[in-house]
C-alpha cells in the first residue's frame, strides 16, 4: 500500500498533496489531527504549544488547555485559550514596563470587608508565588491619607485585579472607596477582573463597564491558587 509523504515532505501546497503517492487525487486526509491538513493550521502569536489538561495540572476546567508563550518550561499551570486571550494584553503592559524595576507587580483592589477573607488569600498565594502586591492592609500606616496611598499605589504598580466578590458588588453600589479605586483603574488598560463566588453576569447589574472587560473566574475546579499561579507567571519578568 502506498505511504503518505506527510511526515517527511510535508503537505503544505496543492500540489504536494497531488504528488503523494497515498493522499494524491481525490483522496486527501488530514494529517496531524487538526483538520486542515499538515502544516495547515496556524496558532496566534500568544500560543505556544497546546498542553494537556491532565490530572496534576493546575487548570481553569475541563477541557483543552493552551501554553501561552510567557509560560516557562516546565511550568505546571495550564489555561484555557480564552485566558491566554484575556491575559496577553496584560502581559504587554507587563513587558512594556520592564525597564521600571521600582514599580510593583499587582494593584490588588478588594471590598473592606474582605481584607481578611478572600482579599488577604489571594494577596498570600500571590506573595508565596514571588508577586510583589500592593495590598491596603500592609501598605497604608496609621495615620496616613487612605486615599492618598492607594492613589500612590495605583501609580506605583504594573497592573490592578479587582477582586469581585458579594461584598464588592454591594461597595459598589455605596460608592464607596473601592469605587474610587475602580474608577482610576477602569481608565487604565491594566486590570484583571477576578470573581470570587459571584459571577461576570452578576457584576454587569452593577458596573457594566467593569463586566465588559475579559477576567479569570475561581471555580472549584480553578482554584484561588490556580488564579493566583496564572498572575504570578504573566507578571513574571
Amino acid at each position: 500500500m502506498a505511504r503518505c509523504t506527510a511526515p517527511v515532505r510535508g503537505h503544505r501546497s496543492a500540489r504536494s498533496r497531488a504528488e503523494c503517492p497515498a493522499c494524491g487525487g481525490g483522496g486527501y486526509r488530514s494529517y496531524g489531527g487538526y483538520g486542515g491538513g499538515y502544516g495547515s493550521y496556524s496558532s496566534p502569536s500568544y500560543y505556544s504549544s497546546p498542553v494537556s489538561s491532565g490530572s496534576g495540572r493546575s487548570g481553569g476546567g475541563s477541557g483543552s488547555s493552551t501554553r501561552p508563550r510567557w509560560s516557562k518550561a516546565g511550568s505546571f499551570v495550564s489555561y484555557t485559550p480564552a485566558e491566554v486571550q484575556t491575559l496577553t494584553p496584560i502581559r504587554e503592559t507587563v513587558e512594556k514596563q520592564a525597564p521600571r524595576p521600582d514599580l510593583r507587580d499587582i494593584f490588588l483592589c478588594h471590598a473592606w470587608d474582605d481584607r481578611q477573607g478572600a482579599a488577604k488569600q489571594l494577596h498570600d498565594l500571590l506573595e508565596a508565588c514571588g508577586v510583589k502586591v500592593w495590598f491596603s492592609e500592609k501598605d497604608v500606616a496609621l495615620g496616613t491619607s487612605l486615599l492618598r496611598e492607594i492613589d500612590k499605589g495605583l501609580a506605583k504598580s504594573r497592573i490592578g485585579i479587582v477582586l469581585v466578590t458579594p461584598a464588592l458588588l454591594s461597595r459598589l453600589k455605596g460608592e464607596g472607596i473601592a469605587d474610587k479605586e475602580l474608577s482610576v483603574l477602569l481608565a487604565r488598560d491594566q486590570l484583571v477582573p477576578v470573581a470570587y463566588g459571584t459571577t461576570f453576569e452578576a457584576l454587569r447589574d452593577v458596573s457594566p463597564m467593569l463586566a465588559s472587560r475579559s477576567g479569570l473566574t475561581v471555580t472549584a475546579d480553578n482554584t484561588m491558587a490556580n488564579v493566583a499561579a496564572k498572575l504570578a507567571e504573566v507578571v513574571a519578568l
